[in-house]
């Protein structure tokens, strides 16, 4: 039988094990050290998903860099509202600098949206994303999503940073909502 949890009001059932998303997070960093060694970024992550996705990459990364948070929300529940809160705001000078946004999921891409909105009005050099799982059935911007760990389909996913109004970030492997 698979492996399940319950979070809250809901059922999740066990859908990318941990070491899965440990290759991935080494493939990612293993481009990232590729691309950034002659000419680090201010690394930006997004709370408080992206903390555990980053944690783990930043130990793999062979450069130095500046590191910063900041914190949007629109999802209540299971599902986005498409309206983006600033929680806690960007505190680094960006002008004429690389930025790479570190992000947990990129589904409608919203949040990745305001933030280049708000680093290009800021003045910074380049913008890219490293994520680790992005929807690309649910993903409709032009936007680049520049470094994906594992590309999911559109289910409302727990673990490794994900959470369920506030629960499973903790969870070594990711979970999808389970339905019947």
């Amino acid at each position: 039988m698979t492996e399940t949890i319950q979070l809250h009001d809901k059922k999740f059932v066990k859908f990318i094990p941990s070491s899965q998303i440990d290759e991935a997070i080494t493939e990612v960093a293993q481009q990232l050290n590729r691309d950034y060694q002659d000419d680090p970024p201010l690394i930006l992550v997004t709370l408080n998903g992206a903390i555990v996705f980053a944690a783990d990459l930043l130990k793999q990364l062979q450069f130095s860099s500046v590191l910063s948070c900041i914190k949007l929300s629109s999802y209540q529940g299971t599902s986005s509202t498409n309206v983006m809160k600033t929680l806690i705001g960007l505190n680094e000078d960006v002008k004429d600098k690389r930025v790479l946004i570190i992000e947990d999921i990129v589904d409608t891409g919203k949040t990745y949206e305001t933030l280049v909105e708000l680093l290009s009005e800021k003045g910074a050099k380049e913008i890219r994303i490293a994520t680790l799982t992005m929807k690309p059935d649910a993903y409709k911007l032009d936007l680049p999503v520049h470094y994906v760990g594992i590309t999911i389909p559109d289910k409302f996913v727990v673990g490794r940073g994900l959470d369920y109004e506030g629960l499973g970030r903790n969870l070594n492997d990711i979970y999808q909502l389970y339905t019947e």
